[in-house]
């Protein structure tokens, strides 16, 4: 039985729910991007069933933050997938900052050990600095799936050697989480 999978463009290509900017890009556009190239990744393996949140670049989930995230949830548990992953870019008011983290609920169970295996993947192909994987459950799109979730923030969109790699090598980025995956489930 496939293992079904729902991946997030983390927010909206405008208006409400849109992401930061940094050194020209825009966090919707290049995680957009990433969902894609790693939706196909999966899809070709044949042990996955993948859906996204966001089919095409301009598509507007919600009216408002909250009904944003709300509607994101409800995609996933109406499914209902057996994980539910986030992807984002993170910003910062210095930028020098730089790295990749990602988030779960707790520090324990299924959605933990995958971001572990996937942050190490993207940590050693991409050159990633690790800032580690970390439990926030104030997160709504994490307390509120009904599955293992994680979120990852792939690198700061305000540094500009992470924006750079963000946007000239998508591939490489959904590359290094398929594979991060591939090792969690043993299908490497």
């Amino acid at each position: 039985m496939a293992i079904k999978v729902v991946l997030d463009a983390g927010h909206n290509p405008q208006g409400v729910n849109a992401g930061a900017e940094g050194n020209g890009y825009r966090e919707q556009d290049l995680v957009y991007v990433v969902a894609q190239e790693w939706a196909t990744l999966l899809r070709a393996n044949g042990n996955f069933e993948v859906r996204l949140t966001r089919n095409t670049p301009d598509e507007v989930l919600g009216t408002s933050n909250a009904t944003s995230l709300q509607e994101r949830v409800r995609i996933v548990n109406e499914w209902p997938a057996d994980y539910f992953i986030s992807i984002h870019a993170n910003a910062s008011t210095n930028p020098a900052i730089n790295g990749t983290e990602i988030y779960t609920y707790s520090d324990t169970g299924a959605a933990h050990e995958l971001a572990e295996e996937i942050q190490e993947a993207i940590v050693e192909e991409m050159n990633m600095r690790d800032i580690g994987v970390k439990t926030n459950p104030s997160l709504y799109v994490l307390r509120r799936t009904t599955m293992p979730a994680l979120l990852i923030e792939l690198g700061f969109i305000t540094n500009a050697e992470d924006a750079r790699k963000m946007a000239e090598d998508p591939q490489g980025f959904a590359r290094a989480i398929y594979n991060g995956m591939l090792d969690y489930f043993d299908l490497a």
